[in-house]
């Protein structure tokens, strides 16, 4: 049984994770420019990706710890360099949105082991 539910749950994220590209990939092509709040969050965190962490330069209208932006850099810089990929692609609306993906994907992981452990192997469901 255990193994079943390690085949349930590599299903279940392997669908989480096609279903977020697919949406990903529709609201990337149909929303080009940003979007929302990402008209503040966008230029903040493409000013920390080109490595411009000075708090002078950070924009007062955004009220949120720069956690996602620093965690967008350790993501997006590194795999700059593997790739080669230059400063603009690393820094686009799109790379920087693909991030959040990510972080859906652990989020999914995450709610998974809290249910694990809210929901112990021996009881029952029902």
């Amino acid at each position: 049984m255990a193994q079943l539910e390690g085949y349930y749950f590599s299903a279940a994220l392997s669908c989480t994770f096609l279903v977020s590209c697919l949406l990903f990939s529709a609201f990337s092509r149909a929303l080009r420019e940003p979007y929302m709040d990402e008209i503040f969050h966008l230029p903040q965190a493409q000013r920390y990706c080109e490595g411009h962490f000075s708090l002078s330069q950070w924009d007062p209208m955004i009220t949120t710890l720069p956690g996602l932006y620093l965690v967008s850099v350790g993501v997006v810089k590194p795999a700059s360099w593997i790739f080669g990929w230059s400063e603009h692609v690393v820094c686009s609306i799109g790379m920087l949105r693909f991030v959040n993906l990510l972080f859906s994907v652990g989020n999914f992981y995450l709610l998974y082991l809290l249910f694990r452990k809210v929901q112990p192997r021996n009881k029952k469901f029902f």
